[in-house]
Order: structure tokens, then C-alpha cells, then sequence
């Protein structure tokens, strides 16, 4: 064989290896169940955009963590307005909602949970100057600003049904927490329910002149049992990946990882044990 021709064998070799592998991994990516997690990018630092336009955050961490023990499966992510997570998981446009979801008894009914990700603790944000709200039974009359859906809104609604004679005065906003947190700070609202861990990073961040009114037992379980969770649609699907990403939530809290990202985030181990 002369050199051209065993240039030219070579050639056509290489060409037929590479184009081997991109077909394997064509098939190999295309074997793959694509699944979309829908988050609305706040609030921080559970879900967050940062300066360079990049999704970031705690719940982010922890979802590509989890399927990174999945290799079954291929994840992207959607930034949408809250309602439109629930709602793109109602229509199984999405397959999995991660927003520092709590544990709700009506949510529960149309979507699957997953294990915990994050252990809660609720407390009471009021202004400094404010001494007229030490628990939770001191919030009759008083007024705050909540983001309809959430579970903060469902336990005030459900806490003035017991109370119609004097019930929380609820004024409902699609608000971002910094200018909630602001309101509560000058006075135009009395107190806003709120993750412990996120109150104290709001203060420390922004400088604000709040307190923090620890709950009981008690009053924590009016709001929700305290940890947060991933949403999973429940389309035809969703149960087995239901099954497999609490797999990888028991895999990423053995190995540690999950307590690492919760360090990296808040300073702090707050992955349940």
C-alpha cells in the first residue's frame, strides 16, 4: 500500500471512530428520560439568580446533586413565576418543582413529595420596637403581607377560620421578600412569618432592624412539620421518580454531601438526619 492510500485508510477510519461515538452517544443521551425542574429563582438563598444571570442556590445544589446519582436521567432547569411552577406541574409540563416547598395537606393531595431536603425552623419577624408580639397567639388583629399559595398564607387562613372574632389581617402580595421583610421593618405591616435561617441571613445581608420571635413546637406545627421538600408531578412517571431521587437524597445525606451544601449556603447543617 502506498503512503497516500494509508494516509487516506487512516482518515477514513478516524472518521468512522468518531462518528461511531457521537452515534453512541447520541443513543446513549437519547436513552435517557429528560426531566424539567421548574424553580421561580427566589427566594434566596434557597433559589436565586445571581450577578452574572446564572441560577444558583440551595435547592438548585441539591437537585443537581441528587441526579447526579441518576445517570437515567437528564435534568434542565425553567425560571417561571411561583404560581406557574404548581401549574406547569398540574399540566406535567414540569416534573419536578423545587421552591423551599413545605409540607401541605391540599398540595399533597395533587403532587408527590419527595424526602426531606432541608430541616426548618419557623419563626416570627417583627420590628425591633415592637413589643406587642411574643408567640403566636399575639398575631390576632395584627396585619401582614403574604404571597397567596404559600404555606405562611394557608396557616393564617386556616388559624382565622378558628378565630373569626378577631383574625389576622391578611393583605396578599406578589411582593419579593426583601421589600415584605422592609414593610414589616417600618411598620406598614405588624410581623411576617419566615424560615429562621432565612430571616437572619435578610438582617445580616441588609442591615434590617428586626427581631426574631421563636415559635413553639406548638405554634411551628400550625404552619407545616418543619422541613422542605421537592414537588414531583404526579403524571404516569412520577411515582418511580419519586422513588429514585429519594434515593438520591438518602445517597447525597450518607455521604455527606448534602451537609456540605447546606454549610456552603448557610453556614450551617440544616440536611435532616
Amino acid at each position: 500500500m502506498n503512503l497516500n492510500k494509508w494516509y487516506g485508510f487512516l482518515f477514513l477510519a478516524t472518521l468512522c471512530l468518531t462518528g461511531c461515538d457521537d452515534q453512541n452517544n447520541n443513543t446513549e443521551s437519547s436513552k435517557k428520560q429528560q426531566i424539567t425542574i421548574a424553580t421561580s429563582g427566589a427566594p434566596s438563598p434557597f433559589t436565586t439568580i445571581n450577578d452574572r444571570g446564572d441560577l444558583t442556590g440551595y435547592d438548585i445544589d441539591v437537585v443537581k446533586a441528587i441526579f447526579a446519582k441518576l445517570p437515567q436521567y437528564e435534568i434542565n432547569f425553567e425560571i417561571t413565576e411561583f404560581p406557574s411552577v404548581l401549574a406547569g406541574l398540574d399540566s406535567q409540563r414540569y416534573q419536578v418543582g423545587a421552591n423551599n416547598y413545605a409540607m401541605n395537606e391540599k398540595r399533597k393531595e395533587k403532587y408527590f413529595y419527595s424526602d426531606p431536603i432541608f430541616k426548618n425552623q419557623y419563626v416570627i419577624a417583627v420590628a425591633k420596637n415592637n413589643n406587642n408580639i411574643n408567640s403566636f397567639h399575639d398575631l390576632n388583629g395584627m396585619s401582614t403581607e403574604v404571597t397567596p399559595g404559600l404555606n405562611y398564607a394557608t396557616a393564617l387562613e386556616t388559624y382565622n377560620q378558628q378565630n373569626a372574632n378577631n383574625p389576622v389581617k391578611i393583605v396578599y402580595s406578589e411582593a419579593d421578600l426583601l421589600p415584605v421583610l422592609q414593610h414589616v421593618e417600618s411598620g406598614q405591616y405588624d410581623f411576617q412569618l419566615i424560615d429562621k435561617v432565612m430571616l437572619s441571613q435578610f438582617i445580616s445581608e441588609h442591615h434590617l432592624n428586626l427581631k426574631i420571635i421563636e415559635l413553639s413546637k406548638e405554634d411551628e406545627d400550625r404552619i407545616a412539620s418543619p422541613f422542605s421538600y421537592l414537588l414531583i408531578s404526579k403524571s404516569a412517571k412520577g411515582e418511580q421518580l419519586t422513588q429514585d431521587i429519594n434515593d438520591g437524597i438518602q445517597k447525597i445525606i450518607s455521604s455527606g454531601e448534602l451537609s456540605q451544601i447546606s454549610q456552603r449556603y448557610f453556614g450551617a447543617d440544616y440536611s435532616p438526619k
